[in-house]
């Protein structure tokens, strides 16, 4: 991943506030469910839901329960150092956003 879809996709995460709520919530746990998630920030469940879906479709986390239709649970995607850095990379900006 280039620098330039690295800031990209940093600036995508951080110009939804759904996004970085799930990214807060994804630093203080290992694996989550939107239900959960919607219950701790007193979001709807629909709204952690897309979110969920959309950084799951930008690779930044996993479907650890693909097969389930509900109750699914998630974590941050690890494989590969470049990934792993732009997560941080990430959630360093999000403290400041």
């Amino acid at each position: 991943m280039t620098e330039k879809l690295t800031d990209e996709l940093i600036k995508w995460v951080i110009s939804v506030d759904r996004r970085l709520i799930l990214m807060e919530s994804m630093k203080r746990h290992t694996a989550v469910r939107a239900s959960d998630i919607a219950h701790e920030t007193n979001r709807s469940t629909q709204n952690i839901s897309r979110a969920l879906k959309e950084l799951e479709d930008k690779g930044l986390i996993e479907c650890l329960t693909p097969e389930k239709t509900t109750w699914k649970k998630y974590m941050l995607e690890f494989f590969g150092n470049r990934k792993r850095n732009t997560i941080s990379q990430i959630m360093s900006e999000t403290m400041f956003a």
